[in-house]
């Protein structure tokens, strides 16, 4: 079997880690070095290494401990078993929320003498009906239908951020 390595080999990796190459080592070795293919490799090379253990830019990476790791598991875990818990919750909330404005919206109608005489007026003549009273008349009650219509999204969404943050 044949050995490719060379006589002085160990010699130049040592004048490398030790970072005297090439000016605190014998001039016969480095020019060695420069004939001999198996050691001019590995100059290039111990030196790139060397080069890039002594860079600013290498950091340690701090890894927390194993127990930090799965008690972040296990929260997350909880989480997104809430989460996933509540999605039914959510749309049965927001049906609800939906049933429950229709049937407010029936109660008026049903019990409105006023909004019965409008759907009396429509079917009967659409054009003899005075929107603009009739408006004016309930305005608070549409102006708070319009409101609470507005700002349940809004009031949803809060409501759901403050409970991802606990």
């Amino acid at each position: 079997m044949k050995e490719s390595g060379c006589a002085f080999e160990a010699e130049v990796l040592a004048a490398v880690v030790e970072c005297a190459w090439p000016h605190r080592c014998g001039q016969e070795l480095v020019e060695h070095a420069r004939q001999c293919p198996v050691c001019a490799d590995l100059v290039l090379v111990a030196g790139a290494i060397r080069t890039d253990r002594q860079s600013d830019d290498m950091t340690i990476a701090a890894v927390p401990d194993s127990g930090r790791i799965w008690w972040k598991a296990q929260m997350r875990a909880r989480r997104e078993a809430i989460d996933a818990a509540g999605r039914p919750i959510t749309a049965i909330q927001v049906i609800t929320l939906a049933c429950a404005m229709g049937l407010i919206g029936a109660c008026f109608g049903a019990t409105s003498t006023w909004f019965q005489s409008l759907l009396h007026a429509a079917g009967v003549e659409i054009s003899s009906v005075d929107w603009v009273l009739a408006l004016k008349k309930h305005e608070v009650l549409i102006g708070s239908m319009a409101g609470i219509a507005a700002l349940a999204p809004i009031l949803y969404r809060l409501l759901r951020r403050a409970d991802k943050k606990l």
